[in-house]
């Protein structure tokens, strides 16, 4: 079984997206559009996010109109949004929609992804829902040379740092680098 994965971009003070739900900050910073490889999870089986990243990219990439920008972004990679609305889907997309509590959509999850890595891509309210459950093994963020002032924070919610283990620490580029495994006394086994 893979590990859970909440990697991501996060601007100097913390925020994942800005104020406008935006992430347009990130790939205006140097080394945001064009990501070092290493800054990207390389196992990952199954991407999982939520509506508002969703909406974000199928906007920001005007998805819809050219499907196969999904391709681009997103290979063959399964994709579960987890969402309470109807969303649509770009052709040729292997997207899933899912609601409800994340530990009941786990065991479906982990089976698609197998023996590979499931990349929770955001945002971080969903990420703190996986810690909820037991569930996250890892936390990795990139801290991007740029802060926002406002927006989404990257975990809106308090994790002790009993929680978290400190595994590295890196430069890439003009980012920071940090790794953290999860600590957690009860594991959803899903």
């Amino acid at each position: 079984m893979g590990r859970i994965v909440f990697d991501t971009a996060v601007s100097l003070d913390g925020f994942i997206a800005d104020a406008e739900g935006s992430l347009a900050w990130l790939f205006a910073a140097a080394g945001g559009a064009d990501p070092d490889p290493d800054l990207l999870p390389s196992n990952a089986g199954v991407l999982v996010e939520g509506a508002t990243t969703y909406d974000w990219v199928l906007a920001a990439e005007d998805v819809l109109a050219h499907p196969e920008r999904w391709r681009q972004l997103y290979a063959d990679t399964p994709t579960f949004v987890f969402t309470t609305r109807t969303l649509p889907t770009p052709a040729g997309a292997d997207v899933t929609f899912v609601s409800g509590a994340v530990a009941e959509a786990l065991p479906r999850i982990r089976a698609a992804a197998g023996d590979r890595d499931i990349w929770v891509v955001g945002g971080g309210d969903l990420a703190g829902q996986f810690f909820d459950a037991g569930a996250l093994d890892e936390i990795a963020v990139s801290i991007a040379p740029v802060t926002l002032g406002s927006g989404a924070p990257l975990l809106p919610r308090r994790i002790e740092s009993e929680h978290l283990s400190l595994r590295s620490a890196d430069v890439a580029g003009p980012f920071a680098r940090l790794v953290y495994d999860v600590v957690t006394p009860t594991r959803a086994d899903g």
